[in-house]
């Protein structure tokens, strides 16, 4: 994320999403009540942290804002650099590398004029879709944290929420984020689960990547 109107700007660190374990445990390694867990680190040395669980029913503790160093200690972040980078930029070379199975990774810029915050979402693609009678791509891949840039949040890392990016064009980007929904059966609300709903369009700058691996 970037602060347009200083020129700071604060990287963010999302983990795999995983089950609640019973971690080191002689037997019983998953918990009964079981629930989905994502930590994101971020902040000054990654020392801030966000953590999502998502059990089967709505809990306040689905979003628990934290020090990582209260948690599990100090993070060491042991990233890969991945060369070569290419930009894919027509759909022909996204349709080729697609095909030869080369790590695909995208980033996608938003921002908010009135608040002067930018951010840029970096992440894998898990799936791509190509279609050779349409000439097209689409990219669906998440969770991915999605941050909230209407306002500002302080620590920073409490803008975002988890969320499923789609897109087929560089010029916009379609956004599912999970959240409290309601279970509608014979139109009466049944219950409330957490759930990707309420889908939205934003305008956006997606640039797609072929990215190799470091000797």
């Amino acid at each position: 994320m970037i602060d347009d109107a200083n020129g700071q700007s604060t990287v963010f660190y999302q983990c795999a999403s995983c089950k609640s374990e019973n971690t080191f445990g002689k037997k019983d390694l998953l918990y009964q009540d079981n629930y989905d867990f994502l930590p994101i680190f971020g902040g000054e040395e990654a020392e801030d942290l966000i953590l999502f669980r998502r059990p089967a029913r709505l809990s306040d503790r689905y979003r628990q804002i934290a020090k990582s160093e209260k948690i599990w200690g100090k993070p060491i972040l042991k990233l890969r650099e991945g060369k070569p980078v290419t930009v894919l930029d027509t759909w022909e070379q996204i349709r080729d590398v697609t095909a030869a199975g080369v790590p695909i990774v995208t980033q996608t810029e938003i921002k908010n004029s009135q608040t002067g915050l930018r951010a840029i979402i970096e992440c894998p693609v898990k799936t791509m879709n190509i279609s050779l009678e349409h000439k097209m791509y689409q990219v669906d891949t998440g969770p991915i944290a999605f941050p909230d840039l209407t306002k500002r949040f302080d620590p920073m890392i409490e803008s975002l929420s988890l969320a499923f990016i789609v897109f087929n064009a560089p010029h916009f980007a379609d956004f599912v984020i999970e959240q409290p929904t309601p279970v509608i059966e014979d139109g009466q609300e049944r219950c409330k689960i957490y759930h990707y709903s309420n889908p939205f369009s934003i305008p956006a700058k997606n640039t797609v990547l072929a990215v190799g691996t470091a000797d």
